[in-house]
């Protein structure tokens, strides 16, 4: 019996992070399989920016050039539409059962990347849905640059909705935050970001107003409809890593992977990049060195030699 694994490493999640892992990883010689359920965080956003050589590429067509340029390494295998319904630690590699939602195969690795990024829950507003990616967005250094000096709104329910309206302040003269009933502003923070114009509306909201994408006015339970052009959004995220069996890789208190420095969790073997291993969402070039970097760190383990990464 040959208990070879048949992969050196399995990345699990093919966004930023992941297929630049799996490039700088093949370009290694290393036997590598990404799995990918396809569902990605930012499929609702027309355009990402940030990224050098990129900017303003449309998300879905830059994990398309990704992937056109893995397919010149044969030692890389992509699999789409798919996910790793469970994974399991042996004493010298992981084993994976992979299908669409019941195993239909496994897959053995030495070692394991986790890029599956975060799932992400949005305020209970009526119909936010039909304007998120288009003129709501969710990160500001992404998207505030084509919203400058226009009237925005800032729509959230967490606590620190006060720091995220001094940041989105820096594009625009004109913001309004909505807490949807809740008390995510204080009464000193507001009078805080009342001295730098901003506004906090507290009632509930009743509706967007807009068309085809475009926010034109908010409506709120009191009956004040106030005008806005775009705006932000503050979702709440959380890491999900279901398929994990008898694998408990230590976490923060927001769920979290918790890495070293260059990416390994304290289960050997087990590595994390991307937005499941810091505190929050990223832009997708920051996730995209962070999985050429934790490539280059998994090679170096590998030969169990030191790393300077």
């Amino acid at each position: 019996m040959n208990d070879t694994p048949e992969y050196d490493v399995l990345i699990i999640g093919g966004g930023p992070a992941g297929l630049s892992a799996a490039l700088n990883l093949g370009r290694s010689l290393a036997r590598v399989l990404v799995v990918d359920a396809d569902r990605p965080r930012n499929a609702a956003t027309l355009n990402s920016h940030g990224f050098l050589t990129r900017d303003g590429i449309p998300p879905h067509e830059l994990r398309r050039l990704a992937r056109e340029e893995l397919a010149a390494y044969p030692n890389v295998e992509v699999r789409s539409r798919i996910r790793v319904v469970s994974l399991r630690r042996t004493d010298a590699s992981f084993t994976a059962e992979i299908g669409r939602r019941e195993p239909a195969g496994t897959a053995s690795a030495a070692a394991v990347l986790l890029a599956t990024g975060l799932r992400e829950t949005l305020p209970e507003v009526p119909n936010l849905r039909g304007f998120y990616g288009i003129s709501l967005f969710s990160c500001a250094a992404c998207d505030a640059w084509e919203l400058q000096g226009r009237r925005l709104a800032l729509i959230g329910e967490t606590a620190d909705l006060a720091d995220r309206a001094r940041l989105i302040a820096r594009w625009t003269e004109s913001l309004t935050v909505f807490t949807n009933g809740t008390a995510a502003v204080s009464a000193a923070q507001e009078a805080d970001l009342a001295t730098a114009g901003v506004v906090v509306q507290r009632h509930p909201i009743v509706e967007l107003i807009g068309d085809r994408g475009r926010l034109e006015a908010v409506r709120l339970s009191d009956g004040a409809v106030i005008a806005v052009d775009g705006g932000f959004v503050r979702p709440e995220w959380d890491a999900s890593l279901p398929f994990l069996e008898g694998i408990d890789p230590a976490r923060d208190d927001a769920g979290h992977l918790l890495t070293d420095r260059a990416g390994r969790t304290d289960v050997p073997g087990l590595y994390s990049a991307g937005d499941i291993a810091a505190p929050g969402p990223q832009q997708l070039i920051v996730a995209a060195g962070a999985g050429a970097r934790v490539a280059a760190v998994i090679v170096h383990d590998g030969l169990g030699i030191a790393t300077a990464h």
